[in-house]
């Protein structure tokens, strides 16, 4: 009878303690759940060791190899055990070993090595352990006398990744040959746990690493229009999503917000992230409309297979226009902050996410005022178990607005604290999945810093764009630079003018430099070569290389625009 209560027990303990050892999801977890499920239940003591570094996946093992101490318990004595008769100082009950050996080599064919080639747990004083024991320890150290021993080899799935070592007083009951069952089973499933979290953990950390490296390190600084952006993972004990930003520069001084979210939370995810990203930066440099965009992301979602779903909002920003055009497809909404405080939550058509493919998606037109912040975010920032995403979105918009009431009506506040004032606003049930954040501050262009004409493709044409620009120029008090704006645009007028069919355009953008942009209906983009000394042409790229600041041509669906910058002050 009493047999059978101690086998129930020993079950019911089994049982228990795989269950705590389960709940661990990272290595230190697993480890420290090992540890208090066995002391004082099983044990009073214990001491575990790991491979160091403990191998992932398929790697193939090194001889010989370390074990590293990962960590010790034990039980420690009290005034309760009085009833007992023991005594810490007592040396019969003591269980400290003295600072047992940080590290192992485990030598092949050595006693420790045979013991944890076997696999299955040994008394501490059996021939095998007696000999293993003090390789292990350090120093010759071996068990205090009086005191039971069981030690554990830690096989994962494929080799030993570690040892366990159980000790019991003198005045415990002495290990039974069922405890080496219950050994195996607590070293089994905690060594099968460690491997599950060592492949875990490489996986996330791959992921993340991806997903950071197609991030984009360093904003554009485009006219008109200031930027800053955030990006957060989810707790450690998540996987890694695929929220992405990024801000993509555009013919015409404009600029792409471009914010997504790949459903799901894998290194697949990540994956699919920077493709799509990649799409849309192709795309954004055709200078399709943002609904076209979408469009064409969405069919590329259908290519890389099923279920390959994402939200994505891509909006387009003209600092001389001073609107933005937008376009949703399943994305939580924009929220425009004004310059005298109000926070609005744009209405944007929300669209089906990408990948669910037959439908179209719809644009809007929107004012973009001078001052006003455009906040674009992935939904980790506005839900999570503790709140739906409307009511996330609603907190979002009044934490915008009590921000801007701060720094008065006729102030923005600074966008990088806007940043962080809005993540602030996350509390510690808030952190569920990933998080990215694109804000965007529009400046825009005043008119009078704009010139802007329409040239018929003619012979005459270099030369009254001359003209134009000396007289822009001369109205901006900016005659020092006519020398080499008429060069420069006569060179490139010229080119447009030999392919154009249609008006050529030439406009001059005044900011904190001076770019002039040229745009025809010929696709062909220019390209610089080194005109030999018989050419009567060919220079003319050479020049713009030469004398502007930058300069660059981009392909447009229409056409394309080549541009080139000078310093304002020279």
């Amino acid at each position: 009878m009493a047999a059978a209560r101690r086998e129930g027990d020993r079950l019911r303990f089994v049982g228990a303690a795989t269950r705590r050892i389960a709940r661990g999801i990272d290595l230190d977890e697993i480890v420290l759940g090992l540890c208090r499920a066995t002391v004082p239940t099983f044990s009073d003591a214990i001491l575990v060791y790991l491979r160091d570094p403990l191998p992932v996946g398929d790697e193939r093992p090194v001889d010989p190899f370390v074990l590293r101490l990962r960590r010790t318990d034990r039980l420690r004595l009290t005034e309760d055990d009085t009833d007992l008769g023991l005594s810490a100082a007592d040396p019969d009950t003591d269980l400290d070993l003295g600072p047992a050996a940080e590290l192992c080599e485990v030598q092949a064919g050595g006693a420790l090595a045979e013991v944890l080639r076997g696999v299955r747990p040994v008394f501490g004083d059996s021939a095998a352990a007696r000999a293993a024991l003090p390789e292990l320890l350090g120093d010759g150290r071996s068990v205090p006398s009086g005191h039971r021993a069981i030690l554990a080899p830690l096989r994962g799935r494929r080799r030993v990744i570690g040892a366990a070592v159980f000790l019991r007083r003198p005045d415990r009951p002495p290990f039974e040959p069922n405890d080496l069952l219950v050994a195996a089973q607590l070293a089994t499933h905690t060594a099968l746990g460690i491997d599950k979290a060592v492949l875990y953990g490489r996986e996330a950390y791959i992921a993340d690493e991806l997903q950071r490296t197609m991030l984009p390190e360093n904003l554009p600084q485009p006219t008109g229009v200031k930027l800053a952006s955030r990006y957060l993972p989810a707790a450690e004990t998540a996987r890694v999503g695929g929220d992405w930003y990024d801000a993509i520069p555009l013919p015409g001084s404009r600029v792409a917000l471009v914010v997504g979210d790949v459903m799901g939370h894998s290194m697949t995810s990540a994956a699919i992230m920077g493709q799509l990203r990649t799409t849309a930066q192709t795309l954004a440099g055709l200078d399709l409309p943002p609904q076209e965009v979408l469009h064409h992301l969405d069919e590329q979602a259908q290519r890389l297979g099923e279920n390959r779903m994402a939200t994505c909002l891509y909006a387009v920003y003209d600092p001389v226009a001073h609107r933005i055009t937008i376009a949703n497809a399943g994305h939580p909404p924009p929220i425009l902050l004004h310059l005298g405080g109000r926070a609005e939550v744009l209405r944007v058509p929300p669209g089906a996410p990408i990948g669910v493919g037959g439908v179209d998606f719809e644009a809007v037109e929107l004012d973009a005022p001078a001052g006003a912040t455009l906040l674009l975010y992935t939904d980790g920032l506005v839900e999570s178990r503790l709140r739906d995403v409307w009511t996330g979105i609603e907190q979002l918009r009044e934490r915008l607005a009590a921000t801007a009431q701060l720094t008065g009506p006729d102030h923005s506040p600074p966008l990088e604290a806007l940043c962080d004032d809005v993540l602030d606003m996350l509390g510690p049930g808030d952190r569920d999945d990933d998080i990215a954040l694109l804000a965007a501050r529009f400046d825009g262009i005043a008119p009078s810093d704009v010139a802007y004409w329409f040239l018929e493709p003619e012979e005459q044409a270099p030369g009254r764009a001359r003209r134009l620009a000396r007289r822009a120029l001369a109205r901006w008090d900016l005659e020092d630079l006519s020398d080499s704006v008429e060069l420069l645009v006569s060179e490139v007028v010229t080119n447009a003018v030999r392919y154009a069919e249609r008006p050529v355009t030439l406009r001059l953008l005044r900011t904190d430099v001076l770019r002039c942009e040229v745009g025809d209906d010929s696709p062909q983009l220019p390209r610089q070569r080194r005109a030999r000394d018989t050419d009567e042409g060919g220079r003319g790229l050479f020049l713009v290389n030469r004398l502007a600041r930058r300069w660059g041509a981009t392909r447009l669906s229409t056409g394309k625009v080549v541009w080139f910058e000078l310093p304002t002050r020279i």
